[in-house]
Protein backbone atom coordinates (compact mmCIF):
# COMPACT_ATOMS: atom_id res chain seq x y z
CA UNK A 1 0.00 0.00 0.00
CA UNK A 2 2.87 2.04 0.32
CA UNK A 3 2.35 6.08 -0.69
CA UNK A 4 -1.03 7.72 -1.22
CA UNK A 5 -1.40 11.05 -2.65
CA UNK A 6 -4.28 13.07 -1.81
CA UNK A 7 -5.39 16.68 -2.69
CA UNK A 8 -4.50 18.32 -0.06
CA UNK A 9 -6.90 21.57 0.00
CA UNK A 10 -10.49 18.77 -0.55
CA UNK A 11 -11.86 17.00 2.88
CA UNK A 12 -12.66 17.26 6.22
CA UNK A 13 -11.36 20.60 7.87
CA UNK A 14 -9.80 19.59 11.31
CA UNK A 15 -6.64 21.67 11.32
CA UNK A 16 -5.10 24.57 9.94
CA UNK A 17 -1.73 24.10 8.25
CA UNK A 18 0.35 25.68 10.98
CA UNK A 19 -1.28 23.61 13.84
CA UNK A 20 1.09 21.98 15.88
CA UNK A 21 -1.45 19.03 16.94
CA UNK A 22 -2.51 18.03 13.64
CA UNK A 23 -1.62 14.40 14.21
CA UNK A 24 -3.10 13.99 17.24
CA UNK A 25 -6.25 15.34 15.12
CA UNK A 26 -6.04 13.22 12.72
CA UNK A 27 -5.55 10.05 15.20
CA UNK A 28 -8.53 11.36 16.78
CA UNK A 29 -10.74 11.23 13.61
CA UNK A 30 -9.36 8.04 12.54
CA UNK A 31 -10.43 6.68 16.17
CA UNK A 32 -13.80 8.05 16.08
CA UNK A 33 -15.05 5.38 13.81
CA UNK A 34 -12.16 3.30 14.40
CA UNK A 35 -12.44 0.77 11.47
CA UNK A 36 -10.30 -1.82 12.61
CA UNK A 37 -7.04 -0.37 14.07
CA UNK A 38 -5.03 -0.63 17.20
CA UNK A 39 -2.41 0.57 18.98
CA UNK A 40 -2.48 3.87 16.01
CA UNK A 41 0.56 6.40 15.86
CA UNK A 42 0.32 9.20 13.35
CA UNK A 43 3.35 11.58 12.72
CA UNK A 44 2.30 14.98 10.76
CA UNK A 45 5.07 17.11 8.66
CA UNK A 46 5.14 18.89 5.35
CA UNK A 47 1.78 17.66 4.44
CA UNK A 48 2.21 13.72 5.19
CA UNK A 49 0.62 12.19 7.33
CA UNK A 50 2.93 8.47 8.80
CA UNK A 51 1.06 5.91 10.05
CA UNK A 52 2.07 3.23 12.64
CA UNK A 53 -0.49 0.43 14.18
CA UNK A 54 -2.37 -3.09 14.04
CA UNK A 55 -5.20 -3.67 11.75
CA UNK A 56 -7.01 -6.73 12.15
CA UNK A 57 -7.54 -6.88 8.07
CA UNK A 58 -7.05 -5.74 4.88
CA UNK A 59 -9.80 -3.17 4.68
CA UNK A 60 -8.98 -1.53 8.04
CA UNK A 61 -6.04 -0.79 6.94
CA UNK A 62 -7.34 0.73 3.93
CA UNK A 63 -10.40 2.54 5.64
CA UNK A 64 -7.00 3.89 8.01
CA UNK A 65 -4.91 5.72 4.94
CA UNK A 66 -8.51 7.13 3.52
CA UNK A 67 -9.48 8.84 6.91
CA UNK A 68 -6.66 9.84 6.90
CA UNK A 69 -5.94 11.33 3.48
CA UNK A 70 -9.70 12.55 3.22
CA UNK A 71 -8.15 15.47 5.64
CA UNK A 72 -8.03 19.05 4.29
CA UNK A 73 -3.94 20.02 4.75
CA UNK A 74 -2.85 15.70 4.10
CA UNK A 75 -1.38 15.71 0.67
CA UNK A 76 0.30 11.92 1.73
CA UNK A 77 -0.71 9.06 3.45
CA UNK A 78 2.81 6.50 4.10
CA UNK A 79 0.73 3.36 5.32
CA UNK A 80 3.72 0.97 5.25
CA UNK A 81 4.06 0.78 9.26
CA UNK A 82 0.80 -0.15 9.72
CA UNK A 83 0.61 -3.83 10.05
CA UNK A 84 -1.75 -7.32 8.97
CA UNK A 85 -2.44 -10.39 10.50
CA UNK A 86 -0.21 -12.96 8.93
CA UNK A 87 -3.65 -15.51 8.40
CA UNK A 88 -4.73 -11.62 6.80
CA UNK A 89 -6.99 -12.45 3.41
CA UNK A 90 -6.19 -10.10 0.25
CA UNK A 91 -9.16 -8.50 -1.41
CA UNK A 92 -9.10 -7.46 -4.81
CA UNK A 93 -10.23 -3.03 -4.63
CA UNK A 94 -9.74 -0.02 -6.69
CA UNK A 95 -9.69 2.99 -5.40
CA UNK A 96 -11.42 5.56 -6.84
CA UNK A 97 -11.67 9.52 -6.52
CA UNK A 98 -14.82 11.41 -6.94
CA UNK A 99 -15.28 13.77 -9.53
CA UNK A 100 -17.74 16.86 -9.65
CA UNK A 101 -20.96 15.52 -10.89
CA UNK A 102 -20.59 11.69 -9.22
CA UNK A 103 -23.30 10.00 -6.63
CA UNK A 104 -22.67 6.57 -5.54
CA UNK A 105 -25.04 5.32 -7.53
CA UNK A 106 -23.48 6.69 -11.23
CA UNK A 107 -20.00 4.98 -9.36
CA UNK A 108 -21.76 1.67 -8.95
CA UNK A 109 -22.83 1.92 -12.39
CA UNK A 110 -19.51 2.65 -13.54
CA UNK A 111 -17.37 -0.36 -11.25
CA UNK A 112 -20.29 -2.98 -11.30
CA UNK A 113 -22.60 -1.74 -14.17
CA UNK A 114 -25.50 -1.59 -11.65
CA UNK A 115 -26.52 1.68 -9.89
CA UNK A 116 -27.89 -0.37 -7.12
CA UNK A 117 -25.31 -1.95 -6.19
CA UNK A 118 -24.06 1.89 -4.61
CA UNK A 119 -25.24 0.17 -1.38
CA UNK A 120 -22.24 -2.05 -1.61
CA UNK A 121 -19.47 0.79 -2.26
CA UNK A 122 -21.40 2.75 1.34
CA UNK A 123 -20.99 -0.23 3.23
CA UNK A 124 -17.29 -0.79 2.23
CA UNK A 125 -16.53 2.47 3.01
CA UNK A 126 -19.07 3.31 5.80
CA UNK A 127 -16.34 4.91 8.12
CA UNK A 128 -15.30 7.31 5.19
CA UNK A 129 -18.81 8.08 3.88
CA UNK A 130 -20.94 9.21 6.64
CA UNK A 131 -23.84 9.88 4.00
CA UNK A 132 -24.28 8.46 0.99
CA UNK A 133 -26.18 11.32 0.13
CA UNK A 134 -22.76 13.45 1.11
CA UNK A 135 -19.67 13.02 -1.31
CA UNK A 136 -17.06 15.62 -2.29
CA UNK A 137 -14.95 15.88 -5.63
CA UNK A 138 -11.44 15.06 -4.92
CA UNK A 139 -12.59 12.62 -1.80
CA UNK A 140 -10.84 8.94 -1.94
CA UNK A 141 -13.02 5.70 -1.73
CA UNK A 142 -12.24 1.73 -1.71
CA UNK A 143 -14.47 -0.30 -4.63
CA UNK A 144 -14.21 -3.77 -3.99
CA UNK A 145 -14.30 -5.94 -6.70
Amino acid sequence: MDLFSFAKNIGKKLFGSDDTDAAEKIKAHILEDNPGVSNLEVKFADGCATLSGDCENQAAKEKTVLLAGNVENVEKVEGDAVTLPAEAAVEEVEYYEIQKGDTLWKVASQFYGDGNKYTAIFEANREVIKDPDLIYPGQKIRIPK
